[in-house]
């Protein structure tokens, strides 16, 4: 399947199943993709990291994952102690890189910063998200395993609902018919060396 293909299909795909989905079937398709309580004591961890823009957002999100029942571990900025996004997302990631059934959650004002070093790692998959959508996506097209995140950009509760769809979302989840074509690309994209 070429590009365009595989957009037009995306397009079909996606336009279907918004005209499928009733709220009823929305709020149970919801529920099916919810991690349960057994699955996120299974998920090894979650790596999370802020630089000093974006502390408050960080703890805010970091808080909801432990009530969630979430393992996290914070290697970021705190308050009164500021670590630059380029220090603190090297730590995240070698961290991510020895334990890669973890995801990682970076944080800074635009959430470019840490998407541009994160990715500078093998292994690593960090997308910057400014939409729940994307953040869906982004695993669903990408399987993506780290999510970038802005706090110039994001408040707190859509922040939250972007990381909730990014940690439920499996890769080719609500794309059948593409799975081979994502699958291939994601090797494809692994395999680019400079």
């Amino acid at each position: 399947m070429d590009r365009r293909e595989f957009i037009q299909a995306a397009a079909v795909t996606t336009a279907a199943a918004l005209a499928l989905n009733s709220e009823k079937e929305v709020s149970a398709a919801n529920s099916q993709t919810k991690t349960s309580s057994e699955e996120k004591k299974n998920m090894k961890k979650i790596i999370i990291a802020a630089d000093p823009f974006a502390v408050d957002l960080k703890d805010s999100i970091k808080a909801k994952l432990i009530a969630d029942g979430y393992e996290v571990e914070d290697v970021g900025s705190q308050k009164g102690q500021d670590i630059a996004y380029y220090d603190c997302a090297p730590v995240a990631c070698k961290k991510l890189q020895k334990d890669p059934t973890a995801r990682g959650i970076l944080l800074c004002g635009s959430g470019m910063g840490m998407s541009i070093v994160a990715n500078r790692f093998a292994g690593i998959h960090a997308s910057v998200v400014e939409s729940v959508f994307a953040a869906k996506m982004c695993r669903a097209i990408n399987n993506a395993n780290v999510l970038c995140l802005g706090a110039m950009i994001w408040g707190d509760w859509m922040a939250k609902e972007a990381v909730d769809v990014f940690l439920n979302t499996k890769f080719t989840q609500g794309l059948e018919g593409l799975e081979d074509f994502l699958q291939g690309a994601y090797k494809t994209v692994n395999a680019i060396k400079d």
